[in-house]
C-alpha cells in the first residue's frame, strides 16, 4: 500500500478514484504520566511519555485508515492528512484520512 500526503505518486497514473478513507482513535490522559509530565512541566524539556502517547496514536489511526483503503481495494492512499481535537477534558482525537484510488505504473 502506497501512502503519500501529495496527490499524485511519481512512475504512477491514478486509474479509479475510490473514495474517502480514514481511522481514528481517541486516547485519554493518564493520571501516572500526568504526574510525571507535570514534573518534567516543571523542569522543562520534552514530555516523552506524551510524545510516545500520540505517536502510538498516530499509528493506530493511520493503520486503521490503511485497513480501510485495502477493503475498498485500494493499491494507495494520497493526500493524507492528520487532525487531532479535543473530544473533552483530558482526551483527544486523532484523525488520519485521505482519498483510496487505484493505480498503474507508468512505463
Amino acid at each position: 500500500m502506497i501512502v503519500t500526503t501529495t496527490e499524485a505518486i511519481p512512475g504512477y497514473e491514478v486509474t479509479e478514484i475510490l473514495g474517502l478513507v480514514r481511522g481514528n482513535t481517541v486516547r485519554a490522559r493518564h493520571l501516572g504520566r500526568d504526574i510525571v509530565a507535570g514534573l518534567r512541566g516543571v523542569v522543562g524539556g520534552e514530555i516523552k511519555e506524551y510524545t510516545e502517547m500520540l505517536s502510538k496514536a498516530r499509528e493506530e489511526a493511520l493503520q486503521r485508515m490503511i485497513s480501510q483503503a485495502e477493503e475498498l481495494g485500494a493499491d494507495a492512499v494520497v493526500g493524507v492528512r492528520f487532525t487531532t481535537s479535543q473530544t473533552m477534558a483530558g482526551a483527544a482525537e486523532i484523525l488520519a484520512y485521505g482519498t483510496a484510488v487505484k493505480v498503474r505504473r507508468i512505463q
